[in-house]
Formats: structure tokens, sequence, C-alpha cells
């Protein structure tokens, strides 16, 4: 499990990801949210504009990040 600091109050699931480096792009953070890969707290999510906020844990390709 990695972690993740925020610099303010939320990010955006599909940011998180490309800033997290679990993808490489924008658009591949697009296609892994719209396919159902990612999950958010335990929960798929297909929405890749969800904030994300301290607390919140996003799985995605066996990789698990910590939002604090």
């Amino acid at each position: 499990m990695s972690e993740f600091s925020l610099s303010g109050e939320y990010i955006k699931l599909g940011q998180l990801l490309k800033a997290s480096g679990l993808v490489g792009s924008g658009s591949e953070a697009k296609d892994v949210i719209v396919n159902g890969e990612v999950s958010v707290n335990g929960e798929v999510c297909t929405m890749r504009g969800r904030k994300i906020v301290p607390g919140d844990t996003v799985e995605f390709g066996g990789e698990t990040v910590s939002v604090y």
C-alpha cells in the first residue's frame, strides 16, 4: 500500500490515478475507471470525477493508495 498526500481538500479520481503513478495518462485513467477496474473504499467506481478526500482508499491493478 502506498500513501498519497493531498495539497487541497480533494483530488478527482482520474487525477489521483495519474498522480500516484498507477496509470500513465489521463486517457488511460478514464478507460480503466469506465471499465470498472477501479475501487474506492472497497466499491467499484465508474465516475472519474469522483472527489477523493483524506481517509479514502483507491485500488487498481493490485495496488492500493491510501489518501491523507
